[in-house]
Order: C-alpha cells, then sequence, then structure tokens
C-alpha cells in the first residue's frame, strides 16, 4: 500500500471515530438525561393520581400523605448514602442497582391492591432512587471532560430538571384519566427496562473510590426521622394522647440523638455535622426544610380540592398546575441574573415573602372557589416565590464551601429538600385532620351531604395553607440573622468564617419542584 493510500486512509478514519464518539456521548446524555426524568417526574406524577388512588385502596384523608412521605423519607434518608454506594461501587453499576429496584418497586405499586403495599412499594422507591440520583451528575462529568459537551449537558440537565414538574402534572393526568392511576407506576417500568439494557452498552464504568459506608448514620436518620413523620399523622388520626403516637415521638428523639452521636464519631460520616457550624449555612438548611413543608404541602391539597371540590378532571388538574411550574422554572433563570446586583439573602427574603402572600390568598378559598378568579392568583405568586427563593437560599449553602466539602454540601441540600417535603407535609396533615373535625361539628345549616363534605375539606385545606404561610415567614425572619454572603458577582459580600469563595452557579444545581 503506497503512503498517500494509508494517509488517506487515516485522515478518513479519524473523523469516522471522532463521530463515532460524539454518537456515544450523544446516546449518554440521552441515558442520564431519562433517568433524570424519570426521577424528577415520580412525585408530580403520583400526585394527581392521590384522589383515584384513595378511592381505590380506601385511603383514610391522613393515610393518603404517605403515598407521598414513604418515598421522601426513603429518597431523602439514604441519598447520601446512596451517593458514597456510586463512589465505592462505581456510578454505572450504582446506577443500574438504582434503576433495577426502582423499576422493581414501580411495578410492584402499580400491581398493589392494598394501602400497605402501595406505600411498601412506594418506599422501596425512595431506595432505589436515592442509589440512582446522585450517578447523574457523576456520569456526566465523567463522560463529558471538554467544557463545550458538559455546559450543553448541564444545560440540558437543568431544563430537564426545572420542566421536570410541568411535565409530571401533566403526565399524571394524562394517564390517570386514560387509563388508571396504575399506570403512573407502570410507565416506569419501560422506561426503567430500556434503561438497564442501553446504559452497559454506552457507559463506561468510573474509576471506584474506597470509602466507608456509614450504615449506623443513614439508618438512624431515616428511621427516626420516618418515626418522627409517623407520630405527626398518627396524632391526626388518633390525638396527641394517644400511645403510639407518643410512642414514635419518644423513638424518634432517642434514634435522631444517636444518629448525632454517631455522626459525631465516624471518621467518614454521611452528614458532616461541620456544615451546620456555620450561621449562615444552618439557618439556610433550616429556610429551606421550611419552604419545602409549605411547598409540597401546598401541591398536595389543591390537588384534593381541585378534583374533590371543584370537579375538575385528572388532566384538567395537571393542566391546572403547569402556570405554576412554568413560572417557578423562568422566575430562577431571572433570580440568577440579578443574584449578583441584590445578594441571595434578599432574594431569599423576597421569595418567602411572595410565597406567604399566596398561602394567604390560598387560605381564604371557598368550595366555590373559580379556578381563574380565586386560584390562578395565588399559584403564581407563589411560583414567583419559589423561583426566586430557591436561587437565594441555594447560594447562601453551596457559598464558601471548601472544594473537599462540596459534594456532601450539594447532597445535604438535596436530602433537606426531600426530608423537608415529607415533615412539612406530616405536620400540614395533622393540621388538616384537626381542623376538618372541628368543620365537621359546625357547618353551615341546610348542605347536604356532597356541600358538607366539600365544606369540612376545603376548611381542613385553608387552615393547611395558613399554617404553611407561617412557615414560610419564619424564613423571612431566618434571613434577619444571616450574615453577608457572597454573591458570585459584582457584590462581593465576606462570610464570617471563612474567605470568600465564588458561590455555586444556582442555574447548575438540583432543584425537585414539589
Amino acid at each position: 500500500m503506497s503512503e498517500e493510500t494509508v494517509a488517506s486512509t487515516a485522515g478518513q478514519s479519524r473523523p469516522t471515530e471522532g463521530a463515532a464518539a460524539d454518537r456515544r456521548r450523544g446516546m449518554v446524555l440521552a441515558i442520564v438525561l431519562a433517568l433524570q426524568t424519570m426521577l424528577i417526574l415520580d412525585v408530580n406524577v403520583v400526585n394527581i393520581a392521590l384522589p383515584d388512588l384513595k378511592e381505590a385502596l380506601d385511603f383514610t384523608p391522613t393515610g393518603l400523605s404517605w403515598v407521598l412521605s414513604s418515598y421522601l423519607l426513603a429518597f431523602g434518608g439514604l441519598l447520601l448514602l446512596g451517593g458514597r454506594a456510586g463512589d465505592v461501587l462505581g456510578h454505572r453499576r450504582g446506577m443500574l442497582i438504582g434503576v433495577t429496584v426502582f423499576t422493581l418497586a414501580s411495578l410492584l405499586g402499580g400491581l398493589a391492591d392494598s394501602a400497605g403495599t402501595l406505600i411498601a412499594a412506594r418506599a422501596l422507591q425512595g431506595v432505589g432512587a436515592a442509589i440512582a440520583a446522585p450517578t447523574v451528575l457523576a456520569l456526566i462529568a465523567t463522560h463529558f471532560t471538554d467544557d463545550k459537551s458538559r455546559a450543553r449537558a448541564l444545560g440540558l440537565y437543568a431544563a430537564v430538571s426545572g420542566s421536570g414538574a410541568a411535565i409530571g402534572l401533566i403526565g399524571g393526568g394524562l394517564l390517570t384519566d386514560w387509563l388508571s392511576w396504575r399506570w403512573v407506576l407502570f410507565i416506569n417500568v419501560p422506561i426503567g427496562v430500556a434503561l438497564l439494557i442501553a446504559a452497559p452498552m454506552f457507559i463506561h464504568e468510573t474509576e471506584r473510590t474506597p470509602a466507608r459506608f456509614d450504615l449506623g448514620g443513614a439508618l438512624t436518620s431515616t428511621v427516626g426521622t420516618t418515626a418522627l413523620v409517623y407520630g405527626f399523622i398518627r396524632a391526626a388520626e388518633s390525638g396527641w394522647s394517644d400511645t403510639l403516637t407518643l410512642g414514635s415521638f419518644a423513638l424518634a428523639i432517642a434514634l435522631l440523638a444517636f444518629f448525632v452521636l454517631i455522626e459525631t464519631h465516624a471518621k467518614q460520616p454521611i452528614t458532616p455535622l461541620r456544615l451546620f457550624a456555620d450561621r449562615n449555612r444552618a439557618t439556610g438548611y433550616l429556610s429551606l426544610l421550611f419552604v419545602m413543608a409549605a411547598g409540597n404541602a401546598m401541591f398536595f391539597f389543591l390537588t384534593q380540592f381541585l378534583q374533590e371540590v371543584r370537579g375538575f378532571t385528572p388532566i384538567q388538574a395537571g393542566l391546572a398546575f403547569v402556570p405554576l411550574a412554568v413560572l417557578i422554572l423562568a422566575t430562577s433563570g431571572i433570580a440568577a441574573k440579578v443574584l449578583p446586583r441584590v445578594g441571595p439573602r434578599m432574594l431569599t427574603a423576597v421569595g418567602a415573602a411572595a410565597i406567604s402572600i399566596g398561602l394567604i390568598w390560598f387560605a381564604r378559598i371557598t368550595p366555590e372557589a373559580e379556578y381563574l378568579s380565586a386560584l390562578l392568583g395565588p399559584m403564581l405568586v407563589a411560583g414567583l416565590g419559589m423561583g426566586t427563593l430557591l436561587v437565594g437560599v441555594t447560594t447562601i449553602l453551596m457559598s464558601g464551601v471548601a472544594p473537599e466539602e462540596s459534594g456532601a454540601a450539594s447532597g445535604l441540600l438535596n436530602v433537606m429538600q426531600q426530608i423537608g417535603g415529607a415533615l412539612g407535609l406530616a405536620i400540614m396533615v395533622t393540621v388538616f385532620g384537626a381542623a376538618g373535625r372541628a368543620a365537621s361539628n359546625e357547618f353551615p345549616s341546610g348542605l347536604d351531604a356532597k356541600g358538607t363534605a366539600d365544606f369540612v375539606l376545603t376548611e381542613g385545606v385553608t387552615t393547611a395553607f395558613a399554617w404553611g404561610a407561617g412557615f414560610t415567614a419564619l424564613t423571612i425572619l431566618l434571613t434577619l440573622i444571616m450574615r453577608t454572603v457572597p454573591t458570585g458577582g459584582g457584590v462581593t459580600e465576606p462570610m464570617p468564617e471563612q474567605a470568600p469563595k465564588q458561590a455555586a452557579n444556582p442555574e447548575g444545581r438540583e432543584v425537585t419542584t414539589p
């Protein structure tokens, strides 16, 4: 073969190899984005099906909250352990394990014939999500090494995360209305199977990192938080003097105290408690808990109000939430741009104030409330507040974090979102139950059975909204005790204990919309 022929052949092979590499990266991106979409959709797609679930499996009004809480508690409680598992086992292997568990749990949930089976399946889904979710960003980082491709991948990741709420709400409505509530769970099965087939073909395994599993910390925190949530929900049904209620709170206190003891002495703790030593970060985590508590409860109760009181179909209920979800996404982008000028504390305070106004507005609705005149307005105000606050509080939590602790700080941020949603929902369900019982004894005369049921549910829902507004108002007060925070832009405000560092880009964060 001549030198010219060899050179020509080599010249042709290089573009071919480059095209093959691009196709491979494209498949990797499609796989990880499909996984992220499946995980992001799960809460919202189930939310729309709650009224149908309640009727089909004979849930009590307060027991229905476990459909969400069991998932959130397992997901949030085991998320940091799942991230450690990916480091130790390899991120592709971690992804495959998590997707397998999530897919099997989805199948089990779709086939459930009792409330207990569905709740167990939802908890198992949370375990799978906790293992799979941390691998998404890790696989993007290892497969997209140049700045251009990584920026594109992260941009698509952020778009999927931000739009997941709207897609989940619409998808949940379509599946429930056209098929049945079971399909909001069954839909994960073909997606999961496709991921399990495609991932080994296109994703290479990452290097393993030797580490220790803090099983004691993970189990005591998860079981302790679950006991706390159960105590609140039990109180809503059986009262505060009930033996199981008191026993649950006692168990929760003991386990959470033991968790702190374990984390204080662990060589590789699942939750580095030193992250709470900074005043700003501690108040930021508390603010996130309060906001997620109010946000998750808002979705939970509005879904039931729209379908059970106002008579919306699942599709109509899903579409009703779309303006809220879209505004959260749009406002987040705007808030990220103004962050350098106003600072994260101002964004957090303004966002919390807007959410409070929206919830107070919701607390004034009546069973006759029309969507356009009484519900759309507070939805938009609350959505504006959520998008603004999430950028501010995320910046506060990630500012001044040492590079070696950035993963733990980011993971803990997501844990607080899940745990805050579960705890807040439990508290709101307790308030909802107490208000509903009071209303059932003092309803207006002349109402038929449907009118009485609508009045009782509305009284419970509006009381829960008022408490939610109280939670977000506390966030405003928390911003007053924060010290100045670096903004990552033109305004640089020094942290108290550490030298200023570049804040994390809010647009690149992982946010779970309630």
